[in-house]
């Protein structure tokens, strides 16, 4: 694939125009800038890995058509810049013009990143637009394009003249004014380090100084200086400090480090960037114990400042760039010499050294995707990306990282963060479907995060039209192979189960994902159903007896009585709501007296109410618990309604038959949603910390009933005449329809032709576990 879009490109764009063919090449540009401009939002890295993978192509070739097509789209960009710029005076088309000049200087940036040989010539052609006066975005991003293209370009030039370095000089307003030329660095170095210690001593001397508050331009100017020459130079070399003693690179760490703490943010941000520069140059320092508190703290503090987080990011990312080219330059110089060398002689430093400080950073960089701003998470992201791709780290650790950024609100972050995951699924099977489940966890603590309004639950699908599963993308990688599925779809269904205590929030979000998830084929809701069926029949069992013992033990506390006494509340204790009389019944025949009839459903209320203890702990502690076992009923529902099967199609179904029967394509209903009510009720009124309430407390009750009515008819009698069952169906029917809120269970679908048999159950309960 990657292969036919090389190749696809290569002849839309990267073919040599014909001279003479204006109209091709203006075609041509248009098209790339507009393709530029489209994808401002969502990053640039495709094209820069489009024009790599071609250029690298033909590295060794004697014919270079994508060299020769890039010359000639960079001469025809300066040009059409030119053009753009002087018709930006006709006011009609100025917002047009002005959007084209960004995404054509855009373009060039990118061509510079890869190869910045070919903007060497129009570098001075360039220079002026550093002079534009922003009053629009537009020129903002004019000027920031300018600047990065002549950072690039400015060192590959050959004499440049003085003046034009003069220029360069003056419009960034980066070095002090008597200082011109990058020839006198070295001085440059020791007058703005001293200025910088100057204002070092008279902050520690005094921290609320007028002069240091008039100084504060000077000062943000020396910090930035500082660290940026010393990215390029090496000032701890004879060549510089000659006879001197001092450790310069120590000297500006603690110069740096100490405005780190300075009260202002602004101070504080760009002494950080001052760190990056120079940690470029010396790697080591990021060892240095305080820069590791300053970095970890920074990353890990939920109250830190935005702008300090991201620009310790950014140093990370700047940092693995900048030895991303480095061991690109010497993999190409390797290549020249390869044959002379000798491979057992050569060190892999650098990347040992990457390899350890991001080891040690880590763990913060991936903690910080919990945050609510996105570009918090855009540039830990960035980071990961750049580490794994530089293969630093064990990728496994990120895995559940990666799936939880894969649920991202930013198409752009999503797409990265699946893009990793696939690259690590080429090379390693089997790591996704082993840190799935985290991944599930942690991807719902990351909505968390982003969640702007903290009274709404945080729900597993995207509210647009498709209302897909947030982590789809995890199951389509984890569904070919059906044993890692099964066991997939499992262990999610266990955070389910009443002793795995799992939060009720995040038993929706689990919900909502299996509720939308991709399925294909039959087999996979089925088997889902089929698992909900025995989570119920261990659960609900579980749900009801606890609640019964927390009713009798505090019974038996409130109330002594006397010997052959009894009361109506004792005569209910053992079941909660029947009279002992009434429990004699045969089930079947005592169902059906008083299944239908609202007064009896009342009184076993009342019997019920009249034993809660006096702590309502044991009645919340029901509430929430239930909450999992009504988000199986409602998921199952969901499924059946949503694919169209019949209560035979699942009763028939079994796990152990050939993948072959079940093998067939899912018809999925238009219009089916999955809205647990009762589940979001419950999280909305945050009952699990309000104050309970008669009315709430008999709704409670009322919730206990109709479960133990379901747990009593979850599965048919075998003994059960033939007639009877359609009332232990109609119980469960009854039982279903009042837990999930009043919707109806019965399929409204037609039956399929795999119901053979007119004796089988049509409600829309839990299909028999214990009969199968």
């Amino acid at each position: 694939l990657q292969k036919l879009v090389n190749e696809t490109f290569q002849k839309l764009w990267f073919t040599p125009t014909l001279h003479h063919d204006k109209e091709a090449m203006t075609r041509k540009i248009l098209n790339i800038t507009d393709v530029v401009a489209a994808c401002r939002d969502t990053g640039y890295d495709w094209f820069e890995q489009l024009l790599q993978n071609l250029l690298k192509s033909e590295e060794d070739a004697s014919y270079k058509p994508v060299k020769k097509a890039c010359t000639q789209l960079v001469d025809n960009l300066v040009e059409h810049i030119l053009k753009y710029e002087e018709s930006l005076s006709d006011s009609d088309n100025k917002g047009v013009n002005s959007g084209r000049l960004v995404a054509c200087i855009t373009t060039l940036f990118l061509f510079s990143k890869i190869r910045p040989q070919l903007m060497v010539k129009h570098a001075m052609t360039m220079q002026p637009y550093l002079t534009t006066k922003c009053s629009t975005q537009n020129d903002f991003m004019v000027i920031c394009n300018v600047a990065k293209i002549l950072e690039l370009v400015v060192p590959l030039m050959e004499h440049p003249s003085e003046t034009f370095l003069a220029t360069i000089e003056e419009d960034v307003q980066v070095l002090p004014e008597e200082y011109t030329t990058i020839k006198h660095c070295d001085k440059n170095f020791y007058f703005t380090a001293g200025a910088l210690s100057k204002l070092k001593n008279q902050h520690q001397e005094d921290p609320n100084s007028t002069i240091l508050t008039a100084n504060k331009p000077a000062l943000l100017r020396s910090l930035f200086t500082v660290g940026a020459l010393c990215r390029h130079f090496d000032f701890d070399q004879e060549d510089f400090k000659g006879n001197s003693k001092v450790n310069i690179k120590d000297k500006v760490l603690e110069l740096l480090m100490y405005f780190t703490k300075h009260s202002d943010e602004e101070v504080q941000t760009k002494a950080i960037i001052g760190l990056g520069f120079a940690f470029i140059q010396h790697p080591s320092l990021m060892f240095e114990q305080e820069v590791k508190t300053l970095y970890n703290s920074i990353l890990s503090d939920k109250n830190c400042s935005v702008n300090l987080k991201i620009q310790v990011l950014k140093n990370l990312q700047t940092y693995l760039q900048e030895e991303d080219t480095r061991m690109q330059q010497a993999d190409r110089d390797w290549k020249k010499v390869a044959k002379q060398e000798d491979l057992k002689e050569m060190g892999d430093i650098s990347s040992g050294m990457s390899s350890s400080i991001m080891q040690l950073y880590l763990k913060q960089v991936l903690e910080a995707f919990f945050h609510t701003q996105s570009s918090v998470r855009h540039f830990a992201l960035n980071v990961i990306a750049l580490t794994l791709n530089q293969g630093l780290i064990h990728p496994v650790q990120c895995v559940p990282y990666l799936i939880a950024m894969g649920t991202d609100p930013e198409p752009s972050m999503r797409n990265k963060a699946d893009q990793q995951l696939v690259e690590i699924d080429k090379k390693y099977a089997g790591f996704i479907h082993m840190k799935a489940v985290a991944g599930m966890k942690m991807s719902y603590q990351v909505q968390q995060a982003i969640n702007t309004c903290p009274k709404d639950p945080v729900r597993g699908f995207r509210h647009d039209e498709s209302s897909s599963a947030l982590c789809s993308h995890l199951y389509s990688m984890i569904r070919g192979n059906r044993q890692h599925r099964r066991a997939f779809l499992i262990s999610l269904l266990n955070l389910f189960d009443d002793t795995a205590k799992t939060e009720v929030n995040m038993l929706l979000y689990i919900a909502d994902n299996l509720a939308c998830f991709p399925y294909q084929t039959q087999e996979e809701p089925l088997f889902i159903m089929h698992h909900i069926d025995i989570t119920l029949s261990v659960s609900g069992s579980n749900l009801l007896q606890s609640f019964k013992e927390s009713m009798v033990k505090d019974k038996k506390k409130e109330r002594k009585p006397s010997s052959g006494e009894e009361t109506e509340s004792d005569s209910n204790s053992g079941s909660g709501s029947e009279s002992e009389e009434e429990a004699s019944k045969p089930r079947r025949l005592r169902k059906r007296v008083d299944s239908d009839s609202d007064s009896d459903e009342e009184n076993d209320i009342n019997s019920v109410m009249k034993c809660l203890p006096e702590n309502s702990a044991p009645l919340i502690e029901f509430a929430n618990v239930s909450q999992g076992i009504l988000l199986l009923l409602m998921l199952k529902q969901h499924l059946k309604n949503l694919c169209g099967f019949s209560d035979s199609k699942i009763q028939k179904y079994s796990p152990s038959e050939s993948a072959k029967v079940y093998d067939k394509a899912i018809n999925r209903k238009t219009g089916v949603h999955f809205h647990p009510k009762q589940t979001l009720d419950f999280l909305r009124s945050d009952m699990a910390n309000s104050k309970i309430t008669e009315e709430v407390k008999r709704s409670i009750v009322k919730q206990y009933l109709d479960f133990k009515l379901l747990m009593e008819h979850l599965d048919p009698d075998e003994e059960e005449e033939d007639g009877e069952v359609s009332a232990s169906t109609n119980a469960r029917n009854k039982a279903i329809t009042s837990l999930l809120g009043g919707g109806s269970p019965k399929n409204n679908a037609a039956e399929t032709e795999d119901d053979e048999s007119d004796g089988e159950d049509r409600g829309g309960g839990t299909s028999g576990v214990r009969r199968r």
